[in-house]
């Protein structure tokens, strides 16, 4: 049987999301190369020794370090917070490892650059971690558009709201510092949001957007987890300076028109991640909050049933489906990462670069930084602003 052998740095949130798709993937995908939960790392050796127990890891460690240097690990599986990831991505790179890093690739740009070329250099393979693409509705979107059954596009619109910081007692947790997370709802929302647009629809030409922070101040956590925290509200505060909402137009390359919207302010939103595109033969819409449904629109339809229609997208003409349960029976978030991790088992069986990859996340981190500068000099950016400054960073070295 054909093994890789995981080494993760990150045990929260992503860290289980992550742990449930390898231990989940050969039973459902027995074809599958099976991936080796060999080691998981982290900083307390307490919690992450519970993890690893917990997951089913074999073993733990404490230092990044010391796990891109064990020479039973394969691929090195990145879901720490995002300051951490350039460092962590170019020392596994050159010690010849896999790499799968979640979004967004980096805080900036030029690190997400240089995390590429890193990742070329050492020829690996690379994968970001863009797990709304593999629910089967949105594979079932990008085919209608891909078959042209929705006609030219002319329009993508996006959202993704939530509420988990609505409390201005939240305590500061590490995504809502910029120096660990980049980037509030912009990076943190917004980049999913920029993917599927990338994806579904195409490049994006030029950008224009504005943000708002509401909540300047909030107390100093004691704990974190995940998106929760805990604090005491007598507790010192702490300035939040990354954006808890940000909006943005686009034109895209093909002539599409897009707007953008990510919030983390929008009370009894959990994840409302959602897009609608129109095009001239019809539209789609999809909530994630449903998100084992596509409604579907085609002008083709005789007049007197025109409308958009329900698309349980469980069937086994849907991607992934033949492998979980009869027709009707819904999956869940959870299954997202197992095809993502199928994905990206298959890619280095095949010898290609999977999909996404950190040339996505390249793609990603140039729209999300036009955004900010767009939002800091109050005008229109256009994506090949970054791109010629790429070429005279180049010259200059």
């Amino acid at each position: 049987m054909e093994l890789i052998r995981i080494g993760m740095v990150g045990y929260k949130f992503m860290g289980k999301a992550h742990s449930h798709a390898y231990r989940d993937l050969p039973m459902f995908f027995p074809h599958a190369i099976k991936p080796v939960m060999k080691a998981i790392c982290g900083r307390d050796r307490d919690a992450v020794g519970q993890a690893a127990q917990q997951f089913g890891w074999e073993s733990c460690e404490t230092d990044w370090r010391a796990l891109v240097a064990r020479g039973d690990i394969d691929l090195i599986d990145i879901n720490a917070p995002s300051n951490v990831h350039k460092e962590i991505a170019v020392a596994a790179a050159r010690a010849g490892k896999h790499l799968f890093c979640e979004k967004p690739l980096s805080v900036t740009l030029p690190e997400a650059r240089e995390m590429l070329k890193e990742a070329e250099r050492a020829g690996v393979k690379h994968m970001i971690g863009f797990n709304y693409r593999y629910a089967p509705a949105v594979q079932l979107a990008k085919k209608l558009v891909s078959e042209g059954r929705l006609g030219r596009i002319y329009h993508f619109r996006a959202w993704f709201l939530q509420d988990w910081i609505i409390d201005p007692q939240f305590p500061l947790v590490w995504r809502l510092r910029k120096e660990i997370a980049g980037s509030g709802s912009h990076g943190d929302l917004g980049a999913h949001l920029i993917d599927l647009a990338h994806y579904l629809v195409g490049e994006i030409q030029e950008v224009i957007g504005m943000s708002e922070t509401f909540v300047t101040e909030r107390p100093l956590p004691d704990s974190m987890t995940g998106l929760s925290g805990k604090g005491s509200q007598d507790a010192p505060k702490g300035k939040v300076d990354v954006d808890d909402a940000t909006l943005f137009l686009a034109r895209f390359a093909n002539g599409a028109l897009g707007s953008f919207e990510a919030s983390r302010m929008a009370p009894g939103h959990r994840c409302t991640n959602s897009f609608e595109i129109n095009g001239s033969l019809g539209s789609v819409k999809f909530d994630f909050e449903r998100m084992n449904e596509l409604q579907v629109y085609l002008t083709d339809d005789d007049e007197d049933i025109q409308g958009f229609r329900r698309v349980l997208a469980t069937d086994p003409a849907h991607a992934y489906m033949d492998a979980w349960w009869p027709p009707g029976h819904t999956i869940g978030y959870e299954h997202t990462f197992i095809h993502e991790v199928l994905e990206l088992m298959n890619a280095i069986r095949e010898d290609r670069q999977p999909q996404p990859n950190f040339a996505d996340g390249v793609r990603c981190q140039e729209v999300l930084e036009a955004v900010e500068r767009s939002i800091a000099e109050r005008r229109w950016v256009r994506m090949s602003e970054l791109s010629e400054e790429e070429l005279e960073e180049g010259i200059d070295r």
